[in-house]
């Protein structure tokens, strides 16, 4: 048998072909429309000539004033208004949201500047770009230049030993190195302590091969005298819990020990001459452009900081 001229075929659906098809039941008229969209008439009933090969029926019955919808047309009309308002009402959901910062951000830290910093960080996204991930990942100063290095963050929180001087850095903070022991030592309840006076203390310092350690191992060689080593561990945990337990002692930046200064755990005192400075950097990559999100979280980290006079916790409150 012959193919119906309206019999459906394989064709998609045109959502041009569509919207055609309601100006055409809005104008009723072929020419109206096409004056509207400035063609020719032929064009309009070409269109809708195809549209109605695609549904596989007449859509239009043709008068002397202009069209109707047929019994289908009128079937299918109010479903194709709802259609594209659903479509338009996509793409201005779309249109939104494109300016909205979105997606994950991987930032490297070093364990002892994680909190507050990070949970301050987190709730204030949560509140300005619920759309942006915070991806976290801890390690230490080497090990978080070679991620950044390798794209495996996209920046990084961390200490250096000298002011940054690149763009590629951000200074947040500057901190000095503490003797931490537990409550009651005599050494930590002076003001400060000479460096020079580590020597024969018992103390909890990091493994081999770490820049702090060589750090420190570098500064004691200077005054004439080796680090006496009772454990080492890299875990800062473990450092403060046997430095708050047993007669040894840490050498920690401020940041790792506050809540235990604060619970009254641990006793601490500036190591001075030298002050063994630490800087603490917003370490962003080398090369590439960084996403809006990387930027975003980049300046609400600087911003944090700022507020809190330049450390990595809030000022401590007085009561």
């Amino acid at each position: 048998m012959p193919k119906n001229r309206y019999q459906a075929g394989p064709e998609a659906m045109d959502p041009a072909a569509l919207r055609l098809f309601i100006d055409v039941v809005e104008a009723g008229s072929f020419t109206k429309v096409a004056a509207a969209r400035q063609t020719v008439q032929s064009h309009i009933s070409r269109q809708i000539t195809d549209l109605e090969t695609a549904c596989g029926a007449r859509l239009f019955r043709r008068t002397g004033r202009g069209v109707v919808l047929t019994e289908q047309g009128e079937n299918i009309v109010v479903r194709v208004r709802a259609w594209l308002a659903d479509s338009e009402q996509l793409f201005r959901d779309i249109r939104s949201t494109s300016s909205v910062p979105m997606g994950d951000v991987r930032l490297g830290i070093l364990p002892s500047a994680a909190h507050p910093l990070l949970t301050t960080l987190y709730a204030r996204l949560q509140e300005r770009y619920p759309s942006i991930r915070l991806n976290v990942r801890e390690g230490q100063g080497g090990e978080l230049d070679t991620l950044l290095d390798g794209g495996a963050v996209d920046m990084a929180i961390l200490f250096r030993y000298r002011r940054p001087d690149s763009a590629e850095e951000r200074l947040l903070a500057s901190v000095g190195t503490y003797l931490v022991a537990r409550p009651g030592d005599a050494l930590t309840r002076a003001p400060s302590i000479d460096f020079a006076r580590l020597a024969g203390l018992p103390l909890v310092l990091p493994r081999r091969p770490a820049h702090w350690r060589a750090m420190l191992d570098e500064t004691a060689r200077s005054k004439g005298f080796v680090l006496q080593a009772a454990v080492e561990a890299d875990s800062l945990t473990l450092q403060k819990e046997l430095a708050a337990s047993e007669p040894l002692y840490a050498v920690l930046g401020p940041y790792s020990f506050v809540a235990e200064l604060r619970a009254r755990r641990l006793q601490a005192t500036p190591i001075v001459t030298p002050s063994l400075k630490r800087h603490v950097t917003l370490a962003l990559p080398k090369h590439g452009k960084m996403t809006t999100a990387c930027q975003i979280v980049s300046e609400m980290v600087q911003a944090i900081v700022k507020e809190w006079d330049g450390n990595l916790s809030p000022p401590e409150v007085e009561d």
